[in-house]
């Protein structure tokens, strides 16, 4: 295993399912990660009774929302001051309000957007006495396109800021041998980082092991623990021992091992995730969302989807959004995909940008001229074809007399779609 202690970086990943933070527990006691005792409510009287039958001093009630920094948010209809509140787990009333102000609203974070989550649960969980903090993370390096351990002596807080302010605080740890994985003295090399107690070295490595293990055998794109803490317990006889927590979890899984990994998908969260985009993944597309622009893009590749993107900005324009037909689109897909970027009205042109090394042009030709008139379309559209039946799908664009711009080549087609969208 090779060492690094090095500036962390930002590292690209497919598209991926998240889950909430107390499935992402239920994972974690799966392979015998140590966890704060708790339970999800629905409602404040679940809240109450999870409280009353913890049987501890102080619970934590934490907004389940896919988004960072409940703890800093706010609620949009309720005004309650955060996501996450500690509160005597006696004080019944106060668990009972605080519930009441969570549930049913939506949490705005720095990272939610304007508009914030919505909140169905309420994970209420023990508050365990905390000695230190660390960070602990599990990804993959799309450079040496193998499994990183990233670790930090410095959790929870914002770890890119620990980055940005002290980046030897950063250490990295890449697994070269991906048959042979991590062995213990691994796991006992990547624990020291942390600067946990010595008598916690073995238990740090052997959750280590497991967190690595649920990354390989759950097709995970993210394991993030943050903190991974050094906790004090009491035992049943009163006296106090050490312990490795995990406290807060953040988990990806590769959306293309949904067919293996039935069990994880089954607790998507479809109020997390954008309407459109549900819609589009019904009809095999990939629709991504941006928070200002006025192009739409339609596409067939994440690379050329970037690229698109990339020659607009250069061009001085805005993308909206861009979508992903994949190799598989027909003309009612194009038109579904049209149907999706417009209904961003900010929309004033849509691009088409084809490479029709799998996908035939004739066919996108053909879905461009039905969307254009079944959904009478009024904004100009841009066509940038090329590969597969290009002549044929120019010659339908022709024929159909709609006022198509047509080009073979790129950044052309991208000077024009600006052009347009400013006019």
């Amino acid at each position: 295993m090779l060492r690094s202690s090095i500036r962390l970086r930002p590292l690209l990943g497919r598209r991926n399912l998240s889950i909430h933070e107390y499935r992402s527990a239920q994972l974690l006691r799966k392979y015998d990660v140590p966890t704060p005792r708790g339970s999800i409510a629905f409602s404040p009287q679940e809240a109450t009774q999870i409280a009353k039958d913890l049987n501890c001093a102080q619970v934590v009630l934490k907004a389940q929302a896919l988004t960072g920094g409940r703890g800093k948010g706010h609620f949009k209809e309720s005004g309650f001051p955060t996501g996450v509140k500690v509160i005597n787990s006696n004080l019944s009333n106060e668990i009972a309000d605080a519930a009441s102000k969570m549930l049913g609203n939506h949490l705005i974070t720095k990272q939610s957007g304007p508009d914030g989550k919505f909140v169905s649960g309420v994970y209420v969980v023990e508050k365990i006495n905390v000695e230190k903090e660390a960070y602990l993370s599990i990804l993959m390096d799309r450079e040496k396109k193998v499994p990183l351990i990233i670790a930090s002596k410095d959790g929870g807080v914002n770890i890119e800021e620990v980055a940005a302010k002290n980046p030897d605080a950063i250490n990295k740890f890449y697994v070269e041998d991906l048959s042979k994985g991590i062995t213990m003295d691994d796991a006992r090399d990547i624990a020291k980082s942390l600067n946990f107690s010595k008598e916690l070295l073995d238990d740090t490595a052997r959750t280590i092991l497991s967190l690595y293990k649920i990354f390989i055998e759950r097709d995970s794109t993210q394991v993030e623990i943050n903190p991974l803490s050094e906790v004090s317990l009491k035992t049943s006889s009163g006296k106090i021992k050490h312990a490795v927590m995990c406290m807060d979890a953040k988990f990806g899984f590769d959306d293309n091992a949904s067919f293996k990994q039935k069990e994880i998908f089954e607790w998507r969260d479809l109020t997390q995730e954008d309407p459109d985009e549900i819609e589009a993944k019904k009809n095999d597309l990939n629709f991504v969302k941006l928070k200002q622009g006025n192009i739409g893009c339609l596409v067939n590749g994440a690379g050329l989807a970037m690229a698109t993107m990339d020659v607009i900005k250069l061009n001085g324009g805005n993308p909206a959004n861009f979508l992903d037909c994949g190799g598989g689109a027909t003309p009612e897909t194009i038109k579904k995909g049209f149907e999706l970027i417009m209904s961003n009205e900010k929309v004033k042109a849509i691009f088409v940008n084809i490479f029709g090394g799998i996908v035939r042009c004739d066919y996108v030709a053909k879905g461009l001229v039905d969307a254009t008139n079944e959904l009478g379309l009024k904004v100009p559209i841009i066509a940038r074809l090329q590969g597969t039946n290009l002549e044929e799908g120019l010659e339908i664009i022709k024929r159909s007399g709609l006022k198509i711009h047509s080009f073979d080549q790129l950044d052309p087609a991208a000077a024009k779609a600006v052009e347009l969208a400013s006019a």
